[in-house]
């Protein structure tokens, strides 16, 4: 989760999905490796991400510019996990970009 950090003037890449019934050859290595490349791009903020036991999942990652997530979408080594997560790992999935006008947190 992303803790008591506010959001507020960031961009959010919103990303729900379905993976395929077969689980995909490499999927959890390609997955671990985005989150640590996302983590050394240039305005990258954070990362929320979440799966059900029925392959649904939804991964939020959160960025000061779209800028920033342009040059992410067109990283290399991100354009061929885009690659194999169409050919192999996605049954169907959506892209959302939006501006965060407001931020809150509550945490026990």
């Amino acid at each position: 989760m992303s803790g008591e950090v506010s959001r507020t003037g960031q961009y959010a890449v919103i990303f729900p999905n379905q993976r395929t019934s077969e689980d995909g050859e490499g999927y959890g290595a390609m997955a671990e490796r985005m989150v640590e490349l996302a983590a050394e791009q240039p305005g990258f903020c954070g990362i929320d991400s979440t799966r059900g036991e029925d392959g649904f999942g939804i991964t939020v990652s959160y960025w000061d510019s779209l800028e920033a997530i342009e040059a992410w979408r067109d990283q290399a080594e991100h354009l061929e996990a885009q690659r194999l997560g169409r050919k192999r790992w996605y049954h169907s999935f959506d892209v959302h970009i939006a501006k965060i006008d407001r931020s809150y947190t509550f945490s026990k």
